[in-house]
This record gives structure tokens, C-alpha cells and sequence, in this order.
């Protein structure tokens, strides 16, 4: 009696390590092997961190220093000839896909088998060209676009006319949060509130608002501490302003860090001040480890996430004080505080792998085994 054919699925990613739609690639690639489906993950840049499952396909190592157009068109030809090779049922697109003319020949000329593409952040320019008849040429035979948030899902769909467009939320794997964040003990005596991101020149996280909220805070003068965790070329310049602001005692630069979730688990609650996210990971992954949060309701993110007053606090858009209102209110009203942290774990039920992983099996057709 033969066997039915294994299906094999293709996660294609800009790399494996940094952010959430990386995050994302590597807990899907564990729960697609895991539900045995045979998986292959290609990435672009040679940066592996997180934990994986499958085969891999490191396009970044085929880089060379000049990275010219015969070294493109080698790693082009790479992959079109592995997944021709492979002929796999579905491939999954992670990738932010800001080369327009070169997505659209990939569309045309590599993805040869059924293709989903995501969307990750508000900015849809980072995915997708601003005129909506290039969008259609790349997107609109595409097997589905999926958006992380049903904010971004209309915003697709009332741009660019697409009508194979889905949401499906970002995945949390709760029980490899908890093990991380449980994996040792901070030697950190102070109490302590945390944010994490890059410090990269677009400066989305905004640090510097956060900064200056904390500083008109009640929260130094309590030796409440604020914990960043990140790294980029605009650390320096945080730093100054925590200096010119008398705070530099108790804004606590920590650089990257590969375990954020033992210094989510011990703080009194997560910030975030983001200009725009997708659906931010570190929200999810803070109330995972069981800690309320305070964030700006940005375009599409946070107002899915926190249910304000049950789990967290939602802050009017980029108004910091505002924002140091409400992290003044998480800390000093302590029955609002304990009823968003009590709250915290199962209001972001909806989101976890299992849950989150099933739709994509039913989206793709595939039989949960």
C-alpha cells in the first residue's frame, strides 16, 4: 500500500535571527516538522540564531564582498534550481520585499509552486510597491497574502484591491518562553520596567520618547530603573539624552541580550513606544512571562494585543505625556496593576502555536496529523 506523499513546505526568510517575522519563520519551521510536514528554510543573510527545524538553504554564505549583479544572479539561480529541485507543495515569503522589479521576477520566475506572502509592519512600502497595478502583477496570483493584524488585512485590501488576502496572528510558543525565562537568575537587585528593540537610524522603537516619558515619571525619584535592551548605531545617542536629562544612573543600557525573557519575567511591566509595528512580539512575549504592558496605540499592533485596563494600558498615539501618565498609573494604582498582571497569561490565549499554527493548516489546506 503506498504511502501518502509527505508534504513539503519552503519558509523563505531575510535571515534567522534579530526580529519578529524571523521569530516567526523559526516557530513555524519547529511546528511544521513537528505536525510532519518536511520543511526547508532559506535565508538571505548569513545570521542564524533562533532555533529552527528542517533543512537549510544559506544564501547569505554564497555572498561575496562586491555582492554585483554576477553575484545576484548566482544566488538567484540557486535557489530557482533548489526549489525546482525540491518541488515543494507551498512556499512562505518572510522576507521584507522592498526590491520591486526583482520580487517580481522572483514571483514570475522562482516561485514556480503555490506562494504565500506576509506582511509584517504598518509600513506596507517595506513589502509591497505604492502603486497598487505593481502590487497586483506580484501579488495577485500568489496563493494568499497574509497580514498579522486585521488593521493591516484592510488596509491591503482597501490599497491594492487584492482579494486573497487573510490574517493570521504571529504565533507565541509559550512553553519555550517560560523555559527561557526561567533559565537563570538575574543578579539585578533594583525593580525595574523593560523595553526591547534595535537602535537602527529609523529609530521605530523610539527610545528617546520612552526616555524622556520615564524621566517626568515618578518612577526615578521611586528607584524604579528602566531597562533597554538593544544595540544600534543610535545607542550613543540615547545615552546622551538620558545624561542630559539626569537620568543616566537609572536608564540601564543593556545591550543585546540572546535570553530577553528573564529580564521580561522580573520586571514590573514591559513599554513600548513604538512609531509603528506589526504585531509586536515583545508585547506577546512580556504578557507570556506574566507582566503587564504599557504601549502607544500605534497604526496596527497594540489595540490587538492589550485590552486596556484588563492586561495592560493602550496610550493615545505618540503622545508621551500621556505615556508617562500611564506608566505613572501602572505603578502607583496597585489594583489596576494586579488585575492586568493576573490577566496577563490567558488574554493572549488566541495567539499561542497551537492555535495559531492550526490556521495555518487550515489555510493551507493541509491535514492536521
Amino acid at each position: 500500500m503506498l504511502q501518502p506523499q509527505k508534504t513539503k513546505i519552503c519558509l523563505v526568510g531575510d535571515s534567522l535571527s534579530g526580529g519578529g517575522a524571523e521569530r516567526v519563520h523559526a516557530f513555524l519551521s519547529q511546528y511544521f516538522t513537528d505536525k510532519g510536514i518536511e520543511v526547508h528554510n532559506v535565508v538571505v543573510q548569513d545570521s542564524i540564531g533562533y532555533q529552527f527545524s528542517g533543512k537549510l538553504l544559506n544564501l547569505g554564505l554564497l555572498k561575496n564582498k562586491v555582492n554585483g549583479i554576477g553575484n545576484k544572479l548566482k544566488r538567484f539561480l540557486v535557489l530557482r534550481r533548489y526549489i525546482k529541485e525540491h518541488q515543494f507543495d507551498y512556499i512562505i515569503d518572510f522576507r521584507m520585499r522592498r526590491k520591486y522589479l526583482q520580487d517580481w521576477i522572483i514571483s514570475r520566475f522562482v516561485y514556480i509552486v503555490p506562494t504565500v506572502y506576509t506582511v509584517h509592519n504598518s509600513i506596507l512600502e517595506w513589502y509591497m510597491p505604492k502603486k497598487p497595478w505593481f502590487v497586483r502583477a506580484i501579488y495577485v496570483n500568489a496563493y494568499g497574502v497574509v497580514s498579522i493584524t486585521n488593521k493591516m488585512k484592510a488596509r491591503i485590501e482597501y490599497s491594492y484591491k487584492l482579494k486573497n488576502v487573510v490574517n493570521i496572528y504571529n504565533p507565541v510558543d509559550f512553553d519555550y518562553i517560560i523555559r527561557q525565562s526561567k533559565e537563570y537568575v538575574l543578579t539585578e537587585s533594583y525593580k525595574y520596567i523593560v523595553a526591547v528593540g534595535s537602535m537602527h537610524s529609523h529609530n521605530a522603537k523610539q527610545f528617546d520618547k520612552l526616555i524622556e516619558a520615564y524621566a517626568k515619571s515618578i518612577l526615578p525619584e521611586n528607584k524604579i530603573k528602566l531597562l533597554i535592551l538593544g544595540q544600534g548605531i543610535m545607542k550613543e545617542d540615547f545615552i546622551k539624552l538620558s545624561e542630559n536629562l539626569g537620568v543616566s544612573d537609572k536608564v540601564i543600557f543593556k545591550g543585546f541580550q540572546e535570553n530577553p525573557y528573564v529580564y521580561m519575567r522580573n520586571a514590573l511591566f514591559y513599554v513600548l513606544t513604538s512609531k509603528h509595528e506589526g504585531l509586536p512580539m515583545v508585547m506577546l512575549e512580556s504578557l507570556t512571562c506574566g507582566i503587564p504592558v504599557v504601549a502607544f496605540d500605534c497604526s496596527t499592533g497594540p489595540s490587538e494585543i492589550i485590552d486596556d485596563k484588563s492586561n495592560g494600558l493602550l496610550i493615545e498615539d505618540q503622545n508621551v505625556e500621556k505615556f508617562t501618565e500611564g506608566i505613572n498609573e501602572m505603578f502607583t494604582n496597585t489594583e489596576l496593576y494586579s488585575k492586568c498582571k493576573q490577566n496577563a497569561v490567558a488574554s493572549i490565549d488566541k495567539f499561542s502555536i497551537e492555535k495559531i499554527g492550526s490556521q495555518w493548516l487550515d489555510f493551507l489546506k493541509i491535514q492536521n496529523t
